[in-house]
């Protein structure tokens, strides 16, 4: 099964987490997730259990446990259906859904029309 492990402290380890789900049972991989820029934890990451049992007896024995003074969340990890993820060579972005900085259009609401920038300017 593979594991969902959330807020973690940015320093720990994964030599710490792999041996904190160890004490569940056979650990397979385990990977804190880290910017590609800085190498700095992002404060989440994954471990993977062969046991499906241990795993859940894992998970409910440490959501919310203190580790190094944060609370961390332990949960399944489901895996993203092939449409939600990112792309980021591509240019299809599938229908009408701008993120970022408005992608213009009616974006705000409308609060700009009639008028521009009146006095002052």
């Amino acid at each position: 099964m593979n594991i969902f492990v959330g807020s973690l402290p940015f320093s720990i380890e994964e030599a710490d987490l792999r041996e904190s789900f160890e004490a569940y049972g056979a650990v397979d991989s385990v990977k804190i997730i880290t910017d590609k820029f800085t190498g700095r934890s992002k404060g989440f990451g994954f471990v993977e259990m062969p046991n499906d049992d241990e795993a859940q007896k894992a998970i409910d024995e440490l959501n919310g446990a203190t580790v190094q003074g944060r609370a961390i969340v332990v949960n399944k990890s489901e895996p993203k259906p092939e449409g939600e993820r990112r792309s980021f060579n591509s240019n299809s972005r599938g229908g009408d859904s701008r993120g970022g900085y408005g992608g213009g259009g009616n974006s705000r609401g409308g609060e700009n029309r009639g008028g521009g920038n009146r006095g002052g300017y």
